[in-house]
């Protein structure tokens, strides 16, 4: 069984973890390890009954065509559960072996003493070089034997790499310095070389502004019970965004286009990539055609999408495409970032958190729920201007979401 083709970029997988045991029977179609990709984890089903043979470790980086198993179709399901029971019957018999050892350990002759010695420091007899009568245990044998112990003891905290290391000041007040090495998952691989691919083949710029929430906050106060009651969700102020951007590139081709060689490639549609933090590191599934769909069918995509990538489900169609990105930093007390771009996108959306600040309102000085913004963009793509009335447009939407509703 080798690497199959699983999508037109990807040309090597990570084997995660193998489902099956080596030497195990397997059924046709029966998952038998899980690959992870660039951009999902997958499951990779065997091609015959028979029994299982591992070629490829746990950890192991392939590529498309590699060898993962093989299958012996020779060994019949039934023989190689018969087998599977014989080798744990075979360890059971070791284990009885074991036992019957140490029966023959407690006959070993020791000294009352000894004996005493060998129970407080919980010590195993069968370790310790009688010097007696018929290699009888005598204290003095526990006693050198404890010496020894002892001297192995601090000789391996010398050695040892994660010993306790103190700072250049010696004082006794020092913590635990202690190190360790993982390997990157092929995830956090992936996100890694696309943002320094994003930062060294685009021209990348940012340029920030703020809007206020008021309005929003009160739409959302005044019609969430209802919205809940009817669609089972929450009116969320992602599904907002995204339908006020949606809106604003679909007049503004050119910041929903992306390069490609020496064409540009602009769409008549808009399919939002959603930043979404997972265990394993941030995914950005899209949404498709967020110009025509509700807020209600938004919410539920993005209820649906965030389930998926935690549970680490998405398939390669539902994380390909997107020509536009939001990613929403506040949720994790962001104050303002620069969003790095999601290539080959042009642009990508940084929503903040939200605090209340005094804002100038009318010559007056009022309390308002403020979010900076951050517009990040290819100036290859995308002129200066174009990005600032973009993000212009995107907060006149929001600051009188009634606009948005009837589109004007």
């Amino acid at each position: 069984m080798k690497v199959p083709s699983i999508g037109e970029s990807i040309t090597e997988v990570t084997l995660s973890q193998w489902l099956v045991e080596d030497g195990a029977p397997v059924s046709l179609d029966q998952p038998i390890c899980e690959f992870e990709s660039d951009k999902a984890t997958l499951e990779f089903p065997a091609e015959a009954a028979g029994q299982l043979i591992w070629v490829a470790s746990e950890g192991d980086d392939l590529e498309i065509g590699d060898l993962v198993a093989k299958i012996d179709t020779s060994v019949t399901t039934g023989q190689a559960e018969a087998a599977s029971s014989t080798d744990k019957v075979s360890q059971s018999d070791d284990l009885g072996s074991d036992a019957n050892k140490k029966s023959d350990e407690s006959k070993i002759s020791i000294s009352p003493l000894a004996a005493k010695m060998i129970k407080e420091h919980n010590l195993s007899p069968d370790k310790i070089q009688g010097s007696g009568k018929q290699g009888k245990i005598t204290k003095a044998d526990v006693e050198l034997h404890l010496k020894n112990l002892t001297d192995k003891n601090q000789e391996a905290k010398k050695e040892s790499p994660e010993t306790i290391k103190k700072s250049p000041t010696g004082t006794s007040g020092d913590g635990i310095r202690k190190e360790r090495t993982e390997k990157m998952t092929r995830m956090r691989r992936t996100i890694a070389r696309r943002l320094v691919a994003a930062k060294n083949e685009t021209a990348m710029l940012t340029t920030f502004n703020e809007v206020d929430l008021t309005n929003i906050i009160a739409l959302r106060k005044k019609y969430q019970e209802e919205f809940v009651e009817k669609y089972g969700v929450k009116l969320g102020f992602m599904s907002l965004f995204s339908k006020a951007c949606a809106q604003v590139l679909m007049e503004m081709p050119q910041v929903n286009a992306r390069l490609e060689g020496d064409h540009l490639i602009y769409h008549d549609y808009v399919d939002i990539s959603i930043a979404i933090s997972t265990p394993t590191g941030l995914v950005v599934p899209p949404i498709r055609n967020v110009e025509s769909l509700s807020f209600q069918d938004i919410e539920l995509q993005i209820k649906a999408l965030a389930a998926k990538a935690r549970e680490g489900k998405l398939s390669l169609n539902e994380m390909t495409g997107g020509t536009f990105t939001i990613t929403n930093g506040g949720i994790f007390g962001s104050m303002m970032s620069t969003p790095i771009l999601n290539q080959p996108q042009s642009a990508i959306l940084g929503m903040h958190s939200i605090k209340q600040r005094p804002v100038a309102i009318d010559g007056q000085i009022e309390i308002r729920p403020m979010m900076y913004l951050a517009l990040s963009y290819d100036h290859r793509v995308i002129d200066g201007s174009s990005s600032v009335s973009f993000l212009v447009k995107v907060i006149e939407l929001l600051e009188d979401p009634v606009r948005m509703m009837l589109r004007v």
